[in-house]
């Protein structure tokens, strides 16, 4: 026969067990560990009403929204860069040296505009960059730290203040293929610029408009190791110099490189 088992009174409840483990971090970045990313990488998720993230050393980690306004003034900036060669004073006048600020950016994958940081017949040194971007961002170099470059000036028109762009001069000014050329191997750190210390163009020291690499004929040039990039030396247009591009016009992230 067989036996019938009637369950007996229920037994006291049990002791409180330890609270459930959430990760919100972790649920949200589930579908971006299937993605391996530089470190430095940005990545926005919609869950939640959005999310802003950056890929650490040790994974993605939240940025919180207090940063982000911080985040974007690190964004905005003026690149400031050297071609990766000096020249002459005969670079085929300013769009000659226009072309090869924005053939040397783009060969990089830097897609903003590069104009060359020169004065000439067509234009002051001083109002290269629009109006709209002279006086709220400052001017970097191009080395990625995490966002944007070292701070070579506060802003464009800092530079123009009349003491001759006075910056740090142990902060690096890179090339375009990344060399400091502070420091490289070039004897005379000498930079063209054809203005005077406030920007206006010199129209007897900046090279017959940048067209002559005559000896008798001379350009403005600045020595970077003192400090001032609108320093006042007249040189033969016959040496060759550095000549640096600024990043004319912020247009959101486009300094960054494309892969």
């Amino acid at each position: 026969s067989s036996v019938v088992s009637v369950p007996g009174p229920p037994g006291p409840p049990g002791l409180p067990g330890s609270p459930g483990y959430s990760n919100p971090v972790r649920n949200s970045t589930q579908c971006l560990e299937a993605h391996r990313a530089a470190e430095g990488t940005l990545a926005y998720v919609s869950e939640k009403g959005g999310e802003l993230y950056i890929r650490a050393r040790n994974g993605w980690r939240k940025i919180q929204v207090c940063v982000v306004c911080d985040l974007y003034q690190l964004l905005r900036s003026l690149h400031l860069v050297a071609l990766n060669a000096p020249l002459k004073g005969d670079m085929r006048g300013i769009r000659g040296a226009d072309f090869q600020c924005y053939q040397q950016a783009r060969s990089m994958g830097l897609t903003a505009t590069y104009r060359a940081f020169l004065s000439s017949h067509l234009q002051d040194l001083a109002t290269i960059v629009r109006k709209a971007d002279r006086n709220d961002m400052p001017v970097v170099n191009l080395r990625i730290v995490f966002i944007g470059g070292e701070v070579l000036f506060s802003s464009w028109m800092s530079i123009f203040s009349g003491n001759g762009g006075i910056f740090d001069p142990s902060t690096p000014i890179y090339s375009f293929d990344g060399r400091n050329v502070m420091t490289d191997s070039a004897p005379e750190k000498l930079v063209w610029h054809g203005s005077s210390t406030v920007g206006i163009r010199l129209t007897t020291n900046y090279c017959e408009a940048w067209r002559t690499a005559d000896m008798a004929v001379t350009g403005q040039a600045a020595l970077l190791q003192t400090g001032r990039l609108l320093g006042q030396h007249v040189r033969s247009c016959s040496n060759h110099y550095i000549v640096l591009c600024i990043e004319n016009t912020y247009v959101g992230n486009s300094h960054q490189r494309r892969n």
